[in-house]
């Protein structure tokens, strides 16, 4: 099959990166496409779309601009619902949905990474602060 009847891979995207460029000036979706150079489709979990909309309402004025700038930026993923459980954590989600998927995760949480990792699921994560890098086979 040609690649560009293949499905796009999806990426889940963590809310700590969508602070990526307005902390280091570093378009993400651009640095995805390059670094996984086929199609990919950016997936935003309503769960860490509301993590996100909590931060730009109730956190420093600096994290809520950034909040609010991420909020933007998450306009161009597809969002999936995706309820949290009682006793689960925003990143508790994204652990399920993407071990469920066996889709990539953009973060630069370290706990998260680690989890992940130990589940076999590639992680993107920024390296040096100017460039993604992909842990795993997507």
């Amino acid at each position: 099959m040609p690649d560009s009847e293949e499905e796009p891979v999806k990426v889940v995207l963590d809310a700590n990166f969508f602070f990526v460029p307005s902390q280091f000036n570093l378009d993400i979706f651009e640095e995805l496409a390059n670094l996984l150079n086929q199609r990919f489709e950016p997936i935003l979990l309503s769960s860490t779309q509301k993590e996100l909309q909590g931060l730009a309402k109730s956190s420093s004025p600096k994290k809520r601009k950034q909040a609010q700038l991420a909020l933007r930026l998450a306009e161009k993923c597809h969002v999936v619902p995706a309820e949290k459980g009682l006793r689960e954590t925003y990143d508790d989600v994204i652990v399920r949905v993407a071990a469920m998927w066996k889709s990539p995760v953009a973060t630069n949480d370290r706990e998260l990474r680690r989890r992940l990792r130990n589940l076999g699921v590639p992680v993107i994560f920024l390296r040096q602060k100017h460039r993604l890098e992909l842990e795993g086979a997507v």
